[in-house]
């Protein structure tokens, strides 16, 4: 019986290594953001295209998934694109002016 408890007990400790192992590389592999004016304007071009190409008004969380780019890089096109005034907002959503 002690065996059994035993080597219960470093199967617990295994996945739990694994595990952490595991959230650390999920942590590791999400880069920060950089932010300068080269690539905030590759992402405005990006939501551009992704609202260009839906004919329709969007949320941020739609045209993140429309352009494959984080929420957050979402938020940075529309900033540039909105000062630039090329976007109209309308009931939590963005579309083309």
């Amino acid at each position: 019986m002690a065996e059994k408890k035993a080597t219960t007990k470093k199967a617990t400790e295994t996945k739990a290594t694994a595990a952490e192992k595991t959230e650390t590389t999920k942590k590791a592999a999400k880069a920060p953001l950089a932010i300068n004016a080269e690539n905030v304007g590759f992402k405005a071009g990006d939501v551009y295209q992704a609202l260009a190409a839906a004919e329709k008004a969007l949320s941020v969380k739609e045209i993140a998934k429309a352009a494959k780019i984080s929420e957050e890089e979402t938020l940075l096109g529309l900033g540039w694109l909105l000062k630039e005034g090329k976007l109209a907002a309308e009931d939590n959503k963005v579309t083309l002016a």
